[in-house]
């Protein structure tokens, strides 16, 4: 899977990795720091980088013994020192109710003090740390999710996980956690990539896992393309900022974005995984090799080369990996309606919307004005437009008034926070960025809106969508 979506890339293999820019680039002393995660989380608040608030830290037996437990906030994460791939991890949401000694973690099951001494008994033994050395264990505050990622992420904290290589961010990916991952952003626990346009921050391809392509987010139809990641060049000015504190060479940033505080850095990498090139669809050997040897004099200058050199080919690349098109939130569209009637409009691309709409004038002008004639004339009144009804609603009219009305090929039930409607749904076929799509849409007034049609998820299945173009 991953050398078939990278054909033709020049693909980073952990070998090379290892050799040509690990071992050079990140000494021993920086490889260290980035491993000790409390020492790193003080260095980089020492250089003016926003770090989660550490609460407390237990290094010893006794220090566990003699731990006191209402200093904790009601929320707070639980991490070993010098853990790995998110292993050891636990985040807890806040005090079951009437209780002291009782949480309720992420997935919604309680853990007690007594769990938490176990747990942290086995992080002091070494169990999660690198080599199984003996470890600390520390809390730290609960990032707030913030609301641009509510409906992407399950449970847990997405992070942005950028590469950084002599000062230039050359990839970045979305990392979102799932049921799967038990609402971590960690991808080999089944977390979800999602691969970012450096020049404009917004989502392009995605993976669930190592490997498994996907476009929507899993039992949902939210598309994972075109999301616009929030204080985009202010977290990859973080990332530069974090290599030059650090001493890494070659980094793995990894950041969050609370909804109070905005971004926050959470782990320095020294060893980052290569999934990201799987998730961006381009390998990043190349990328790495184009910066090689650029004197980059500041941090600016280096977000400005990274967004330059990688931005602008990353569309391309998308389009040639996934054979599809690349579209933005407007769209120019030419219509075919009835008698081979031709209407060039705009339309606007609506992820949130399932079916596509026209407005009625426009479908009056397409050829079908019978049909809003003689579907006006029905008593919609007594119908009560519910959920739980709208089959039956459906059935009922269809088999009605589908052999009285000609080109009425079905009825569409609408719930909005407006109220709710039943419209009349026609044929029609419209052709955007050269694509010819043949779609069954509702007509409906939008007299009072500023395009005449609307294109939703059920037409854009050729289509990813960057919103800001």
């Amino acid at each position: 899977m991953f050398e078939t979506l990278t054909a033709g890339k020049k693909i980073l293999g952990m070998n090379s990795r290892n050799l040509t820019y690990i071992r050079p680039h990140n000494l021993k002393k920086a490889k260290r720091l980035a491993d000790d995660k409390i020492r790193s989380k003080r260095l980089l608040k020492k250089a003016g980088v926003p770090v989660p608030r550490l609460i407390a830290q237990i290094s010893s037996r006794r220090t566990l013994d003699n731990f006191d437990w209402s200093i904790l906030p009601p929320s707070f994460v639980i991490k070993p020192n010098k853990g790995l791939g998110g292993d050891g991890i636990i985040v807890v949401y806040g005090r079951k109710k009437g209780t002291d000694d009782v949480w309720i973690k992420g997935n919604g099951k309680t853990i007690t003090k007594d769990d938490l001494i176990t747990h942290i008994g086995h992080v002091l033994d070494g169990e999660y740390s690198l080599s199984n050395t003996p470890d600390v264990a520390f809390f730290e505050e609960r990032l707030k999710l913030s609301k641009t990622f509510r409906p992407y992420a399950y449970k847990g904290i997405p992070d942005i996980r950028v590469i950084i290589y002599n000062k230039v961010p050359v990839m970045a990916m979305l990392r979102l956690p799932t049921k799967e991952s038990g609402g971590k952003a960690n991808l080999q626990q089944g977390g979800i990539g999602v691969g970012i346009d450096m020049a404009k921050g917004v989502t392009t391809t995605a993976v669930q896992g190592k490997s498994k392509v996907i476009e929507y987010v899993p039992e949902t139809r939210l598309l994972l393309s075109g999301i616009k990641i929030p204080y985009w060049d202010e977290m990859l000015a973080l990332a530069v900022k974090a290599q030059e504190a650090s001493g890494l060479g070659f980094l793995g940033a990894d950041i969050a974005i609370d909804r109070d505080e905005g971004p926050v850095f959470l782990e320095l990498n020294a060893r980052p995984g290569l999934s990201i090139q799987v998730a961006n669809m381009a390998g990043l050997k190349e990328r790495l090799e184009r910066v090689e040897g650029l004197k980059i004099k500041s941090i600016l200058r280096g977000v400005a080369v990274g967004k330059n050199l990688f931005g602008g080919e990353i569309e391309e690349d998308v389009e040639s990996m996934s054979g599809k098109r690349v579209i933005g939130s407007v769209e120019k569209i030419k219509i075919t309606g009835k008698n081979n009637i031709k209407i060039d409009t705009e339309a606007k691309i609506d992820t949130g919307a399932y079916s596509s709409s026209i407005d009625i004038e426009l479908a009056k002008a397409l050829g079908f004005e019978h049909v809003i004639n003689e579907f006006n004339k029905i008593d919609l009144t007594k119908y009560d437009i519910t959920p739980k009804n709208e089959m039956s609603i459906k059935k009922e009219i269809i088999s009605k008034y589908k052999s009285q009305i000609l080109d009425l090929v079905d009825v569409s039930i609408i719930f909005s926070s407006s109220g709710s409607s039943i419209r009349p749904v026609i044929n029609i076929k419209f052709t955007m960025d050269k694509k010819t799509i043949p779609a069954k849409v509702n007509i409906v007034d939008r007299s009072d809106m500023k395009y005449d049609m609307i294109v939703g998820k059920r037409n854009l299945y050729n289509f990813l969508i960057d919103v800001s173009k």
